[in-house]
């Protein structure tokens, strides 16, 4: 067990904070490391009721409007891969972690983080992957830093996107808001993204080309809320898949949730891949994805409107809020049995956003 060192007295904190002693990969995986780093080092010290909200970005108002504010670093290897690269990455996923508060994405800013020695070809096809897809997303990149780390001190390029979006009188998402009986709304297949990077990495080939489902969600979300502002809870199941995001939503808003694996949408070439590799899809990240909340009266014409958006097609109620099992996520399995998913407890696939 370590301490945190108050700097202020030089004292040990009385707090134990890990029962590890240095950074594992798993820290950054989106699952139990994960939450248990944030919460035990972050939250502990940054106290701000912003942040202890634990959603997808901070929600606060200014000058009588609300605004939601969010930031994400990209660390992929490869920088790029079927379907995507870095670039588009980064500005999909702050605009669909602005998207998740329920805001309306206008500003993004990006800090790049390259190393010495890194092709300046590759880094131009980067700008305007960034350009593309902040442009098809209705954003503008207005701010940004450049640093350039020695040759073997970085790994090509990291980038980090902040942004800030409106949120409309009305609306008000978060992960508290999980009512016992609540339907679960998941927009298409799993684990694109993740089987897509895996296949770059190692070389794995398919019949069909598993592609990234990288794309901005903004479009999507104000198509559901053209028919309803009574969108409970709304999460992007990125890093740990939508199995920790399930576990996230339920273990703050202490609630149970109920899924059945026949109803989450899966192509056979992922089913196959997770087979071969020994993968749960489950805990696999998406980047194209979102879980939806819906009152049980509503659930109807949002499933309607997500399925006439392009990135809805696919849409499928994957589950429901139940009172039973508070804090746990339960899953009828394909073969009738009922599994508990637990929160990622490792590092499943490294370096995949």
């Amino acid at each position: 067990m370590t301490n945190p060192i108050d700097i202020s007295s030089g004292l040990a904190c009385p707090i134990p904070i890990s029962e590890y002693e240095k950074i594992l990969l798993a820290h950054g995986g989106g699952g139990t490391l994960s939450h248990q780093l944030i919460q035990k080092m972050f939250f502990s010290q940054f106290d701000s009721p912003l942040l202890h909200a634990e959603h997808d970005g901070a929600i606060f108002e200014a000058g009588g409007n609300r605004f939601a504010f969010s930031t994400d670093s990209y660390v992929v290897q490869p920088i790029f891969f079927p379907g995507g690269d870095i670039g588009d990455l980064a500005i999909n996923g702050t605009v669909n972690d602005l998207s998740m508060c329920g805001a309306k994405p206008l500003y993004i800013s990006s800090g790049f983080i390259l190393e010495e020695g890194f092709p300046m070809e590759d880094l131009w096809r980067i700008v305007l992957s960034m350009k593309r897809a902040a442009g098809k997303a209705g954003v503008q990149i207005v701010t940004g830093d450049t640093k350039v780390v020695d040759k073997g001190k970085g790994d090509k390029i990291f980038i980090n996107t902040s942004g800030i979006g409106i949120i409309e009188n009305g609306r008000n998402i978060s992960p508290v808001n999980a009512r016992i009986g609540d339907t679960i709304l998941l927009n298409g297949r799993i684990a694109d993204h993740g089987i897509a990077i895996m296949s770059a990495r190692e070389g794995l080939t398919f019949d069909t080309t598993v592609e990234s489902d990288t794309a901005a969600l903004n479009g999507l979300v104000e198509s559901m809320y053209g028919v309803t502002k009574n969108i409970h809870v709304l999460r992007d199941p990125t890093r740990g898949g939508i199995a920790s995001a399930l576990n996230e939503i339920a273990m703050t808003a202490n609630i149970g949730i109920h899924i059945e694996e026949d109803k989450i949408p899966m192509t056979e070439e992922v089913k196959g891949a997770c087979e071969i590799l020994g993968l749960d899809p489950l805990y696999i990240a998406n980047e194209g994805k979102l879980l939806a909340f819906i009152a049980p009266e509503d659930v109807e014409k949002v499933l309607n409107a997500m399925r006439a958006h392009p990135l809805g097609k696919d849409t499928q109620i994957i589950g429901k809020v139940v009172s039973e099992h508070p804090k746990n996520v339960v899953m009828k399995t394909s073969i009738g049995s009922l599994r508990i998913v637990d929160m990622l407890s490792g590092e499943q696939l490294p370096r995949i956003c």
